[in-house]
């Protein structure tokens, strides 16, 4: 069976298809047969002006009628397209996907961060995790940090922060927003047992692929200290040649940092794994166990 998952998030646009099929357990395996990244930036104007503007709404508009071409050549049945942030700051992101749906016909819907959280709960990182220790699974966007805590392999709390990257590009957060977030992390780990963070995101799985880390073996807060320090000594630039980066990377990937290295530290945590797993997959679970409930 073929799934997709739609993402608009607010630094880029995510398309994600999906074979379900069973394995010899009789558990689904979950197989990637394409995955494709428009980076539209909708958080840029939304994060400063409040609304996004006519070029950006048709870029989406363009992204999205491509995406509708791809479902139809994959013979793809199922979707499930959501979209975050910047869309649920944007004073017009009703009126944009009206517009994307009359001219589509995909119904994109706009999730909380508390869903957003959720679904990212879905992509079932929890499940092959040490029972013993505490996770937190903190997920970097550009409009938002989800994190979602686990002890005990139990969900105990998850939250989304707006602290993202181009939020903190455009200087769009306050030391008190900062601040709340170091409270609630803190007071959350109280009496839990050791805590491993789990990142996702497109900016750790860079930073993670230039490590040139083992898959499965973990980053250490002092390596993505050390990336944060040497990263910010280059200009946006300097960062494209040196490191082989995307322009639309090589800015995020500083401010990316800074998140995960203050939540690591509040959380008390020396280790993060990266399993490159995202909202896209967690939607993707969610519209598996929509369809064969309905079924």
């Amino acid at each position: 069976m073929k799934l997709a998952a739609i993402d608009i998030g607010s630094n880029a646009a995510r398309l994600l298809i999906s074979e379900a099929s069973p394995n010899s357990q009789g558990r689904m395996d979950f197989t990637k047969v394409n995955f494709l990244r428009v980076p539209l930036r909708l958080g840029v104007d939304v994060f400063s002006n409040g609304t996004i503007t006519q070029k950006r709404a048709d870029h989406l508009l363009k992204t999205i009628q491509a995406y509708k071409l791809l479902l139809e050549v994959y013979e793809v049945k199922h979707l499930k397209a959501c979209a975050t942030s910047a869309m649920r700051d944007a004073s017009n992101s009703a009126a944009i996907l009206q517009q994307v749906k009359a001219q589509t016909g995909i119904d994109i819907q706009v999730i909380s961060g508390q869903e957003e959280a959720s679904f990212l709960f879905e992509s079932h990182v929890a499940e092959n995790l040490d029972k013993s220790r505490s996770y937190m699974y903190v997920d970097v966007g550009g409009g938002s940090t989800e994190v979602t805590l686990f002890n005990n392999n139990a969900l105990v709390h998850k939250e989304s922060f707006n602290i993202g990257t181009i939020r903190l590009l455009q200087k769009q957060v306050t030391d008190e927003q900062w601040q709340y977030m170091k409270d609630t992390i803190k007071q959350q780990i109280k009496g839990l047992n050791a805590v491993t963070v789990i990142g996702s995101g497109g900016n750790i799985n860079k930073v993670f692929s230039l490590s040139k880390r083992k898959e499965g073996k973990p980053l250490t807060l002092e390596t993505l200290k050390d990336y944060y320090k040497e990263f910010s000594s280059f200009t946006v630039e300097e960062r494209i040649h040196l490191y082989n980066l995307r322009e639309d990377r090589a800015d995020v990937i500083v401010p990316a940092l800074q998140i995960y290295v203050n939540v690591m530290r509040w959380a008390d945590a020396a280790e993060i794994y990266v399993p490159k797993i995202g909202l896209a997959d967690g939607l993707i679970q969610s519209l598996y166990a929509e369809v064969s409930h309905n079924k």
